[in-house]
């Protein structure tokens, strides 16, 4: 067992304080579609992938290995670093769950790395060339091939299905976003879950506990997993609202495009080792799955914010971090005052969403925003196929108009 100071504890005990509300932030990315299109429960989608959370945390060690040996030089690092970096994590995760922003935990746990990196070692400790291959191109890349993959899954999903029973595919195709969303889940322990591995792994190299370039021990795989996949339990259910919700209506065909689609990007970028967003990748699919449909569409006020806070998350987070480890600089009783700080933040924010609680109860209620100018110009373009009730509906004026037209001649005459 290696040999622990009092820091590197702390140090340990953020990191998974980190790792647990990473799990409540992103179960909006394996289970929004799944629970807004009614395909299973809430509180038995949220355990479902609460377990495979944790089986996918045994799965690789490649993203883990990206943050500990890659992103920042191990020999500038001390734990308190470490502990600077996480503060900025978890303050920014909370924000965005307060309200409901599906920003990337990924982005803020690297933020605050970065910020803190620089504020102990300087900028010459940040590897840019693995922060721009490995972070930045995946980030921008990710919601991008995802949301045109689902928008291309989507097409042919109802291309195909276009003479199949309604109630039939619509069946099949929740059974088929059971076993998607499980897949998601099974990614986002992969990937996610490492990051947490990563930190820890880089915290014990620098407090001296583990050789340089070790891979994470099994204990930190262990206690990464079951973090993540307790938050993941708790359900993030703010997001959830939104993710499901708040940016398009989805039918369970939309559902599985978006799903699949995401769950490939974001198990292919797990095996190259790319520290990629999962959190990204889930709202490029769905709002390409949005536009898959004819009369789809995404609500563009509320992707708007969400984009805003995709910007603002490595700064914000590196802003954070810098500030804390400047302050534990001061030494143990600097390390205090971060940790005071941080721990009476969470319980402002924590008291501040009990204002408006959202649970599993009321997860898929959400108010309808007055449509904006690029939804109804895609709504316009592309209207959805009448029915035959509709089409009956609209019959039924015309003929009416048909007949007062001979009475109203003769009147003339």
């Amino acid at each position: 067992m290696e040999s622990f100071s009092l820091i590197l504890a702390i140090v340990v005990v953020t990191a998974l304080a980190f790792d647990f509300t990473n799990g409540f932030h992103d179960t909006a990315n394996a289970m929004a579609t799944t629970i807004s299109t009614g395909a299973m429960r809430p509180k038995i989608a949220v355990a479902m992938s609460a377990v495979l959370n944790l089986v996918g945390a045994f799965l690789s060690v490649e993203v883990a290995n990206t943050i500990s040996k890659g992103l920042v030089d191990e020999a500038g690092i001390r734990p308190e670093v470490i502990f600077a970096a996480l503060v900025g994590a978890i303050l920014w995760n909370l924000l965005t769950w307060l309200v409901g922003l599906p920003s990337s935990s990924s982005h803020a746990l690297m933020g605050g790395l970065i910020g803190a990196t620089i504020a102990s070692a300087g900028v010459g400790a940040v590897h840019g060339d693995v922060l721009v291959t490995k972070v930045l191109i995946p980030a921008i890349a990710a919601p991008l091939v995802a949301g045109i993959a689902a928008l291309l899954a989507t097409r042919l999903t109802y291309s195909l299905g276009r003479k199949a029973d309604g109630d039939a595919s619509k069946k099949g195709y929740r059974a088929g976003q059971i076993a998607s969303a499980g897949l998601v889940s099974l990614a986002h322990g992969t990937n996610d879950a490492q990051k947490t591995m990563g930190v820890i792994t880089l915290a014990l190299v620098a407090g001296g506990a583990v050789a340089p370039d070790s891979d994470p021990p099994t204990w930190v795989i262990l206690s990464a997993g079951i973090a993540i996949a307790l938050g993941t339990y708790l359900g993030g259910w703010r997001i959830i609202r939104t993710m499901g919700k708040g940016l398009t209506d989805l039918q369970p065909q939309q559902g599985f495009a978006a799903q699949t689609s995401a769950a490939t990007v974001i198990l292919a970028s797990s095996h190259l080792g790319f520290s990629l967003s999962t959190t990204h990748s889930v709202s490029g699919a769905v709002m390409g799955a949005g536009l898959g449909r004819k009369g789809g569409v995404v609500r563009w006020s509320t992707a708007t914010r969400m984009f805003v806070a995709w910007g603002l998350t490595l700064p914000a987070a590196a802003l954070v971090g810098a500030l804390a480890e400047y302050v534990t600089g001061f030494g143990n009783w600097g390390t205090a005052v971060v940790a005071i700080f941080l721990v009476a933040s969470s319980a402002v924010i924590w008291k501040l969403s009990r204002r408006e609680v959202v649970d599993h109860t009321n997860v898929n209620e959400v108010e309808e925003e007055p449509a904006g100018v690029v939804t109804t110009a895609i709504a316009a373009v592309t209207p959805p196929p009448a029915g035959p009730s509709e089409e009956l509906a609209a019959t039924i004026p015309a003929q009416a108009s048909a007949e007062r037209e001979p009475s109203t001649t003769t009147t003339t005459v």
